[in-house]
This record gives structure tokens, sequence and C-alpha cells, in this order.
């Protein structure tokens, strides 16, 4: 081989191992960049927090207050879930919203028409239905002082009663209870006042009964039973001693008792418990949201329940659903498992996840070495050549002439090996590639050293013929 042959191979080889190291920089920073952003993908889907829209109403009612202080307190620490409150003008416009996709959670009334598939996620509050009839003032002269007085709920058949609030709820629940005491609604005249008309609804001398459905230590209700007492006398609380039939025929009330004393100690407002019905206000969700986000928005809720109490009285009120009650509204998945302690493990939830995530690197790993495998196919072609060259070179090597020959044939077999050995290291050849050449390789070793044995006992006998022969 020339010495310009000599250099041009040098050169070529050199530019073939730039090119090699060029190629593998490309494949490492292309994995690279793929891990990272998988990674941080997976990173920042895991840690962001989710915000669930929730619908509520009216402003400034008790159920709003909760909610804000709710996402207050979600929103002052890094949490899983955040709120959005949307304000309505009531909870039939809340739960409207909640069934027509516009709100993730909602807070309504247990006696309003759900959307399909709602489910209760936490009772904010238990109203009671509290009826009372005034006894009359002494020597206040009065159109109806020659009435007979109100002492139980039939008595209110060809009445007029006060209803506080401006929901239709509540006029509806009042039938309800005149129905099941044998009353029919008809014969009963219905007003509604307005939370803020406790003083009007007290002087209204046509009224011959209240209702009020809240908590018991609501204020507006304690006002009103103390207004009615200033202006009308001492009540006359109603019980309503069907309760029970009501709670079996409508699930969706549950039968209670008014304790003693509620309204007012001194005197006892009741005198005695009295039998009554309540409704809750839920907090429901679509039977489709997330189970896991339902459980963490649980979790949250009953968390920081004692510290938004300090703010916001009303939140004491929050309970868990019942699961041994057999309701019209059921409990969502998620809360269910909180409370049961069945929620499901981290690979319960992401199993399916993870050996996605398997099946995807494993796919990647397959791209980036089918990848690799093609930004060397110039190596592995070369490889192949060098495996043919060396082949030819055992048949030049089996028929040399001299030891110079063989020097030369084994030289250019250095060549190629530490070129070989340099395209193994940077993993453009296989193993299975590196032990066919071995072969190749072995077999020129062989023929080299089976030729050099021949030529040198060939000298051998030359020169031993030319020291034996006669000299002439």
């Amino acid at each position: 081989m020339s010495s310009s042959e000599s250099t041009s191979q040098t050169t070529g080889e050199a530019a073939r191992r730039e090119r090699r190291r060029s190629n593998s920089l490309l494949l490492a920073l292309a994995v690279g960049f793929l891990v990272f952003g998988a990674a941080t993908g997976a990173l920042y889907y895991a840690l962001r927090p989710e915000t669930l829209r929730i619908a509520v109403g009216p402003p400034g009612s008790d159920d709003e207050k909760v909610v804000q202080a709710m996402a207050d307190a979600f929103g002052s620490e890094s949490r899983t879930v955040r709120l959005s409150p949307i304000k309505t003008e009531g909870a039939a416009e809340s739960l409207a919203l909640l069934g027509a996709g516009k709100a993730d959670l909602a807070v309504g009334r247990g006696d309003l028409d759900m959307p399909a598939e709602a489910q209760a996620v936490a009772v904010v509050r238990k109203n009671f239905v509290v009826l009372w009839a005034p006894s009359g003032l002494a020597g206040k002269n009065s159109k109806r002082k020659h009435s007979p007085k109100i002492k139980e709920v039939a008595d209110l058949a060809g009445r007029h009663v006060g209803v506080i609030g401006r929901t239709a709820a509540n006029a509806a629940l009042l039938r309800v209870v005149l129905s099941s005491s044998g009353v029919a609604a008809d014969k009963v005249a219905i007003t509604h006042f307005g939370t803020d008309r406790i003083d009007e609804l007290a002087r209204d001398a046509s009224l011959d009964a209240f209702m009020a459905v809240g908590p018991l230590d609501s204020k507006i209700t304690s006002d009103a039973v103390a207004a009615t007492a200033r202006t009308r006398g001492e009540p006359k609380f109603l019980a309503i001693e069907t309760s029970e039939a009501i709670a079996l025929k409508h699930p969706r009330y549950e039968s209670e008792e008014i304790p003693p004393s509620v309204f007012n100690a001194d005197p006892a407002w009741p005198g005695d418990k009295v039998e009554t019905v309540s409704v809750s206000h839920f907090i429901v969700a679509k039977k489709t949201l997330s189970e896991t986000t339902v459980a963490a928005f649980f979790r949250q809720l009953f968390a920081v329940r004692q510290a938004i109490a300090r703010q916001v009285p009303g939140a004491a009120h929050i309970t868990k659903p019942d699961l041994e009650k057999d309701t019209e509204l059921p409990v969502h998945r998620g809360a269910a498992a909180v409370i049961d302690g069945n929620e499901r493990t981290f690979l319960d939830r992401y199993g399916d996840y993870f050996w996605f995530g398997l099946l995807l690197l494993s796919g990647i790993a397959s791209a980036v070495a089918w990848l690799r495998r093609y930004l060397n196919r110039d190596e592995r072609e070369e490889n192949t050549s060098h495996r043919k060259r060396i082949l030819t070179m055992v048949s030049s090597a089996r028929t040399a002439d001299s030891n110079q020959e063989l020097l030369s044939l084994q030289r250019e077999a250095d060549a190629i090996i530490h070129e070989t050995l340099e395209c193994y290291d940077d993993g453009a050849i296989e193993e299975e590639e590196l032990a066919a050449f071995g072969l190749v390789l072995e077999l020129l070793s062989n023929a080299i050293a089976e030729r050099r044995a021949a030529l040198q006992r060939a000298n051998f006998e030359t020169v031993r013929g030319a020291a034996t022969a006669p000299r002439g």
C-alpha cells in the first residue's frame, strides 16, 4: 500500500469517526429532549391543581358564604383541588348549571329537581321545618279573637300561612305537610316573605301561622319567632305528627325532632320537643366526575371545615352523607370510598397508566434502537466491506511470496481491527456483527501464520540445499 493510499485511508477513517460521534451526539440529544419533555409533562399533569366550578346562590346566603370560605381556604395552600365559585340566583339555577355541564359541583336542596346522575358529595346543612301560630296578646283587639286557636297542623285548613323565604320549594314542602295531615293544600293561603321582611311578616294581622325552613341555630328563624311573639303573643309550635310517614313516602325528607328551648330559654320556645321534618342542602356532582377528584375534594373539605367554621359559623353544619340510608340521592363513589376507607391505592388508580408507560418506554426504546441503526447504517456497511476485505486478504496471505507481504497484510488488518473496535464502542455495530468479524479475522491470522511457516520452511530448504550442493 503506497504512502498516498495510507494517508487517504487515514483521512477517511477520521472523517467516519467524526461522523459517528456527531450521529451519536444527535441521538443522545434527541433522546434526552424526549425523556425530559415526557418527564416534565407527567410531573406537571400530576402536580397541577384541578379547579372545580361550583355553582351556589343566592348571593349573600349562608351557602354562598360557606362556599367562598372553602374556595379561599383551598387557594391559600398548595392543594390538589381548587374551587371557582359561580354565583347564582338560587339553588334551582345552581342545579340547572350542573345539569348543563357549566359547573362541576352545585349546592342545592335535596327536594329540588336534581340533574340526571346527580350524586351527593357532602351535606352542607340540614334544614328543619318550623311551624308555629301566635297565641294572641291579652287585651288586644283583633278581628280574629273569636277564631278557634290553632293547636295542630290540621287546624290550618282555611287559614293563611306566612312562609319565610321566596323559594317555591318551601311552599311545596308545606303542601306535603298539609296533605299528610289531611288538609287540602288549596284550602290554605300562602304568602312568601323575604328574609329581609321579618318585621312586616310579624305585623301582618292577616296571617294565622308562620313557617320557616332552616338550621335550628338559624338567626332568621329565631328572629322571626321573637318578632311574632312581640306583636302576636307567645308562639304555639305545631308538631308534624306524620313526619315518619312523610319520610317513608318521600325519601328526600327525614323525620326529626326540634329540641326544647332551642329558640329561647326563658320562656322556653318550644316548651317540649316537637316532631317535624327536615330537608338537607347538598354539595352534588354528576356521577361522571372523576372518583379521584371527588375523593380529593372531600378530604380537603373536611380538613379545612373547622378552620372555616371560625370565619363562617354555617360551615360547622357540614357533615358526611349517610351511606346507610336508602335515599333518592346516592352518594358519589369518590366520597363513599373515603368514608368507608375503601379508597383505591396509587397502583389501583394509576396501574393502567403505569403499564401503558412501560409499553410506551419500550416503544421509545425500540424506536431509538431503530434510529440508531439507521444513523449507523454506513458503519455497518463499512464493517461488512471490512469482512469481505479480510476474506480477500486471506486468499492473498495464502499466496504471498514474502514475509514483507504478510507483514503488510497484518498492518492493514490491524488498522481494520482498530476502526472496527471504535465502531463497536460507539454503538455502530452489535456484538453479533463483532463476533462475525472475529471469525474472519481468526481465519486471516491462521492463514498468515501458516503462510509464514511455509515461507520459513522454503527458505530453510533453500539454504540447506545451497549448503549441501557440490562445489564445482
